[in-house]
């Protein structure tokens, strides 16, 4: 076990934070800001962030999106961050002030603040609607036996149907719209005499899809958002993140892990889902308590071939 701790604090956007302000007064004479020599204390940051990078490039290139593109969001989050995360108590977030912090000059910090903000799409909320759909039907007993076994339904019915499934979890959206989803998915199939079967305790959005991309960003985000809790924000509370890795391990064990994994983490995770539920407000109105934080726990597989073997 290799075991590390962590903490998420607010979510991250790679393309960009929503801004508490946008539009930020003038101060000062600064155009132009050096680059500065990198420091010994940057080089395990600077290696850091170079692998962190590798794998988001890989996607990146495969959806065709250059250097250039992916250096102008670079900007919009950085510009963000500094907007909303490096203020000084008391003091009013200036332009020249986020230009000094960023690198960037005021005439393109201000271009930036001025965009219109696109970092906020319904796809994210879709996702979370079909996998609310997916764990109702699993979890609550009006559509299963109450054991995690849920049963085949009718799109219309009397009590128990596909249709008050999809009202219950996910709000508004139409219930052809959303098996339409869930069928793209391979989520569910349809039967012979029209009853809507669950195949998969859990949604994943096609390979490439919006809502994947979606997941790449969010994901990815709470688990840096976690580490950087753990580096620099409560390292006496961290939050939990933890990791068990071996690199020498045959092809064939490797397959037997993936499943084993899978499993025992689908047992967590429907346990914890349980737990939590009861104390969600959406999904329980009765739950006491004070504020509002969103909260959960991310579970991941990796998998690496070292060999030259194919």
């Amino acid at each position: 076990m290799a075991p590390m701790a962590a903490h998420f604090s607010r979510p991250l956007n790679p393309i960009g934070l929503p801004l508490q302000m946008r539009e930020l007064p003038q101060q000062g004479d600064w155009d132009y800001i050096p680059n500065m020599p990198q420091s010994k204390s940057q080089r395990p940051l600077s290696a850091a962030t170079l692998q962190l990078l590798r794998p988001l490039v890989k996607i990146l290139l495969r959806n065709n999106v250059p250097h250039q593109t992916l250096a102008e969001w670079a900007k919009q989050a950085y510009i963000d961050v500094a907007n909303s995360d490096f203020g000084i108590a008391g003091k009013k977030q200036t332009v020249s002030r986020v230009a000094i912090l960023t690198g960037l000059t005021r005439k393109e910090v201000q271009r930036l603040l001025n965009r219109p903000d696109n970092a906020q799409h319904a796809d994210g909320e879709e996702y979370h609607r079909a996998s609310r759909v997916i764990t109702g039907w699993v979890r609550d007993p009006d559509f299963g036996d109450g054991k995690g076994h849920p049963h085949p339904l009718r799109m219309e019915a009397k009590g128990a149907s596909f249709a008050e499934l999809v009202k219950r979890y996910s709000g508004d959206m139409p219930a052809r719209a959303m098996l339409d989803e869930l069928l793209r998915a391979g989520a569910v199939k349809q039967l012979k005499d029209g009853r809507i079967c669950l195949l998969a305790r859990g949604y994943v959005p096609q390979k490439g899809s919006s809502e994947k991309l979606n997941i790449l960003g969010s994901d990815t985000a709470d688990l840096i958002a976690t580490i950087d809790h753990n580096l620099y924000e409560k390292p006496a509370k961290p939050r939990i993140q933890r990791k068990v890795m071996y690199d020498n391990v045959p092809v064939e064990a490797a397959r037997e892990f993936q499943i084993l994994a899978a499993a025992q983490s689908q047992e967590l995770l429907e346990a914890l889902d349980r737990w939590l539920s009861h104390r969600d407000r959406d999904v329980n109105p009765a739950s006491k308590g004070t504020g509002r934080v969103r909260v959960g726990l991310g579970l991941y597989h990796f998998e690496e071939r070292l060999d030259k073997e194919s």
